[in-house]
């Protein structure tokens, strides 16, 4: 599992599929989650918008299952 490291209280799905190096483009983002690719915390996800926090996982089919980790800088 690959962290993934935001310094926000959240990121979106969508940003956080292009952080993570698994589309390139918005518009991949809303085929991928079209053919329920994507599960947030092993439940399927379809919503772009979705938050995601500190400590949830992502799965993302040919892509690999990341965890959001959250940096505070001091």
């Amino acid at each position: 599992m690959k962290s993934i490291h935001i310094q926000t209280d959240y990121i979106t799905l969508g940003q956080f599929l292009k952080l993570a190096d698994c589309v390139s483009t918005g518009g991949h983002v809303k085929v991928m989650l079209a053919e329920q690719a994507v599960r947030v915390n092993a439940e399927p996800e379809d919503r772009r918008g979705r938050k995601l926090r500190n400590g949830d996982t992502v799965e993302v089919k040919d892509c690999g299952t990341f965890r959001v980790v959250q940096t505070i800088e001091a």
